[in-house]
C-alpha cells in the first residue's frame, strides 16, 4: 500500500469512528451539568452543584453515573436544610452529600435491572442498588429503610448518565 492511500485509509477510519459517535444517541452535546440544566427540574441540585464548586468536575470526561435529586426530591427535606447546606460553612457537609450521589462510570440501567450490587461512589461509601423488581431502589443499605427510588432512568450526557431519584440520598456517614 503507497503512502497516500495508507493515509486516505487512516483518515477513512478515523471519520468512520466520528460518524460513529454522532450516531450514538448518549451523545448529546451536553455534559452532566448543561443536561441537568436543560431538563430545568434539577434547580437545586445545579444550584448545590455550584456551591459546592463540584461544576468543573461534573464538567470533565468522566464518565460519571449521577443519581439525581429533582426539585421535589430536595423540597421533601425538613424546612431550612436546602439553606443550611449551601452556607459556606457547611460546604465539606455538601461536598460529601452531592458525591454520594456520583459514582465513576458509565451504569445504565440495565446494568443492575433484575440484581442487587453496592457501588463505590465518588465520596469513597458504598452506594446499594436495589434492581430486583421493575424498578430501581439506591441508598446506603437494605435496611436503611425506605430507599429513594429511580423515576426516570437513562438520560444521557456526553460525560455519562442521569437517573432521577425521588429523594436525596444521604450517606451513612452523616
Amino acid at each position: 500500500m503507497t503512502r497516500s492511500k495508507a493515509a486516505l485509509a487512516a483518515a477513512l477510519f478515523l471519520l468512520s469512528g466520528f460518524a460513529a459517535q454522532a450516531s450514538d444517541p448518549r451523545m448529546t452535546g451536553k455534559d452532566i451539568v448543561e443536561t441537568a440544566v436543560a431538563a430545568g427540574s434539577f434547580k437545586t441540585l445545579v444550584t448545590a452543584v455550584q456551591a459546592a464548586g463540584l461544576v468543573e468536575t461534573l464538567q470533565g470526561d468522566g464518565p460519571f453515573t449521577v443519581f439525581a435529586p429533582s426539585d421535589d426530591a430536595f423540597a421533601k427535606l425538613p424546612a431550612g436544610t436546602v439553606e443550611m447546606l449551601l452556607k459556606p460553612e457547611n460546604k465539606d457537609k455538601l461536598v460529601a452529600i452531592l458525591t454520594y450521589h456520583v459514582v465513576p462510570g458509565r451504569v445504565p440501567a440495565k446494568a443492575v435491572m433484575n440484581k442487587t450490587t453496592w457501588a463505590d461512589t465518588a465520596n469513597g461509601e458504598k452506594l446499594y442498588i436495589n434492581g430486583l423488581g421493575n424498578q430501581v431502589f439506591v441508598g446506603s443499605g437494605p435496611g436503611a429503610g425506605n430507599l429513594p427510588m429511580v423515576v426516570q432512568a437513562n438520560v444521557w450526557a456526553d460525560n455519562g448518565v442521569i437517573h432521577v431519584v425521588d429523594e436525596v440520598i444521604m450517606p451513612p456517614v452523616m
